[in-house]
């Protein structure tokens, strides 16, 4: 065990994960086969177990990346509103279905919806003497039915779900390959998949595979970038097309540096919270 200084409250409530559930400052998440608890009272020093301190990229430098990234004053502003806020090292499986699912939904139905999809396709265990549903395994997905899937309230997503399902088993996307791979190369990859877009992409990466560049440009975002750099991206349109996607995603890394993905993190933590937006 080891003490870091985190905020797992902000962490958790960023818009990364949707299978977490706080009991009295304790947090329990589900990460594919795993179940992970993390403990935590504003202003006490947080203590990680060794899943825990993978899920929270406990290996990155962190002080390093902050300081790149608070060149930019926005950024340090937003660092100062959520400064235990980090990247989540997630299962690349239950991320890749999880925002698949989230495609134009909420976090309070993403939630429902994959609570359901574990409730009716995982694996029940108890954990701390409590009752909790794993991540359903990729087989198990691959061979449900649309309307199996359909009932867990994913709508138009559940064929998709079920295709990126069959995906991982054949191989066509080989999670192992994309976390070493390099950005592009990965994004073309994910891109192929039906219910994968530009956006879901960014997420899949930057959250399970390592892409710490990845920069995630949804209506929130597009709003930041035309509120704070409108001298720095030419956001002209409440929707993009992939082009554009590409070239304002390329400016970001150019802007933000390699870490980019953090500095979206922190800007859309603190502009949501700013608007009162609820999380989980």
């Amino acid at each position: 065990m080891k003490k870091l200084p985190y905020n797992i409250h902000d962490t958790i409530n960023s818009g990364q994960v949707f299978l977490w559930q706080n009991q009295e400052n304790i947090w329990f998440g589900i990460d594919g086969q795993n179940t992970i608890q993390i403990s935590h009272k504003p202003s006490q020093t947080v203590i990680l177990s060794k899943k825990a301190r993978n899920f929270l990229r406990d290996d990155d430098n962190f002080s390093k990346i902050v300081k790149s990234i608070s060149k930019d004053k926005i950024v340090k502003k937003a660092i100062k509103h959520s400064p235990g806020l980090r990247i989540t090292r997630q299962d690349p499986f239950q991320c890749y279905i999880s925002f698949i699912a989230s495609a134009n939904s909420n976090i309070a139905k993403i939630r429902m919806c994959l609570e359901k999809l574990c409730r009716r396709f995982g694996t029940k265990i108890q954990f701390k003497n409590r009752d909790f549903f794993l991540f359903p395994k990729p087989q198990i997905l691959a061979s449900a039915t649309l309307e199996e899937v359909q009932q867990c309230g994913l709508g138009y997503r559940s064929s998709y779900i079920i295709d990126a399902s069959r995906a991982v088993l054949s191989e066509k996307i080989n999670f192992n390959f994309l976390k070493k791979t390099d950005y592009q190369t990965a994004k073309e990859s994910l891109v192929k998949i039906p219910g994968i877009g530009n956006k879901v992409a960014d997420c899949i990466m930057l959250y399970s595979l390592e892409k710490l560049e990845a920069f995630p440009l949804d209506v929130w975002m597009l709003k930041i970038l035309e509120k704070y750099y409108s001298d720095k991206f030419d956001i002209d349109t409440k929707t993009i097309t992939p082009r554009k996607y590409d070239m304002i995603h390329q400016k970001a890394v150019d802007y933000f540096g390699s870490h980019a993905g953090y500095a979206q993190q922190f800007l859309f933590k603190m502009e949501r919270d700013l608007n009162g937006k609820k999380w989980l």
